[in-house]
C-alpha cells in the first residue's frame, strides 16, 4: 500500500519552479521539434542534435508530470503521450514515410495540447480513482 501511495499519493508533488522549469522545457521542444521536422521535410544532414534535444525535452517535461503523480498515465494527456512515443519509434522502420510522422506527431501535440483541461486531463482508465493533476505549467 505504501508503494501505491508513492506512485499515487494524494496530495500531488510539486517542486521549486515547476512552472517556470517547464515553460523553458516546453519551448525548447517545440523549437528543436520544428527544426527536427523541417530538416527532414527539406533533406538537410546532421539532424542529431535537433533530435536528442527534442527527445530529451519531451522526456525531462513527462517526467514533471510523473513526478507530481502517475496517474498522468491514465489520463488522456498520457494516452496521448504515449502515442506520440510509439509512432516517433515507428521512425526508423518506416524511414520513408518520416516526414509523415513526425507531422502526425506534430499535430497530435498541437491539438492535444490545446484541449481543454477537462478533457485532457479526462480519465482512460480507473476513474475516480486517486487524485488528478490539475496543476498548471
Amino acid at each position: 500500500m505504501v508503494f501505491l501511495q508513492i506512485l499515487f499519493p494524494k496530495k500531488l508533488r510539486s517542486f521549486p519552479y515547476r512552472r517556470n522549469i517547464r515553460i523553458a522545457l516546453r519551448t525548447l521542444h517545440i523549437l528543436s521539434g520544428g527544426v527536427l521536422l523541417g530538416g527532414h521535410v527539406f533533406n538537410q544532414p546532421v539532424l542529431q542534435v535537433w533530435l536528442i534535444s527534442t527527445v530529451m525535452s519531451g522526456l525531462l517535461l513527462l517526467l514533471t508530470d510523473l513526478y507530481a503523480s502517475m496517474t498522468i498515465l491514465f489520463e488522456l494527456r498520457g494516452l496521448v503521450a504515449i502515442i506520440k512515443i510509439s509512432l516517433l519509434l515507428l521512425v526508423p522502420i518506416f524511414w520513408q514515410q518520416r516526414v509523415f510522422i513526425l507531422i502526425l506527431v506534430l499535430i497530435i501535440g498541437a491539438v492535444s495540447s490545446h484541449m481543454t483541461g477537462r478533457l485532457r486531463h479526462k480519465r482512460i482508465l480507473f476513474s475516480g480513482w486517486r487524485s488528478i493533476d490539475y496543476s498548471k505549467g
